[in-house]
C-alpha cells in the first residue's frame, strides 16, 4: 500500500491529497529516509511524520483494506510519539493566545501598562 494512502487510511490526514502534499514536502519519513507519496509501506516499518508542529512516530502493524474508523486505527499502527511532543504543542498554543496580531491597532490601556511595567522592571 502507498504511504499517502496508508496515512489517510489510519486517519492522520483528512484527505489523500493532503497526505500526498506532506510526502512531497518531506514531512514524512520511513525508516529515517524522506519518501515520495508512491513509496510502498510494509508491516514493521517505522514512520515519522511532522504535522501541526508535532513529530509523530508510529510503527506499522498491518495494512488496512480501506479507510478505517477511529476505534479500529490501533489495530493497524502503534503510536510511539513521546508525550513531550504534545506538551510542547500545548505551550505553543498558550503563547499564541497572549500576543495580539500585528496591525490590530493601538495598544490598549492594559497593554500599555504591561509594557511600562516591563520597562520599569528592567531599570
Amino acid at each position: 500500500m502507498r504511504i499517502d494512502k496508508y496515512l489517510w487510511c489510519v486517519r492522520y490526514y483528512k484527505t489523500r491529497s493532503i497526505a500526498t502534499k506532506a510526502c512531497k514536502k518531506g514531512q514524512v519519513k520511513i525508516n529515517g529516509a524522506a519518501v515520495k507519496p508512491s513509496r510502498e509501506v510494509f508491516p514493521t516499518d517505522k514512520i515519522v511524520l511532522r504535522k501541526d508542529q508535532v513529530i509523530y512516530q508510529l510503527t506499522v502493524n498491518d495494512l488496512p483494506p480501506n479507510r478505517v474508523g477511529a476505534k479500529l486505527v490501533d489495530l493497524y499502527r502503534v503510536d510511539t510519539t513521546p508525550k513531550s511532543a504534545f506538551e510542547a504543542k500545548e505551550l505553543l498554543k498558550y503563547s499564541k493566545d497572549y500576543y495580539r496580531k500585528k496591525g490590530s491597532g493601538r495598544p490598549t490601556k492594559k497593554d500599555r501598562r504591561d509594557i511600562d511595567d516591563f520597562y520599569d522592571d528592567e531599570e
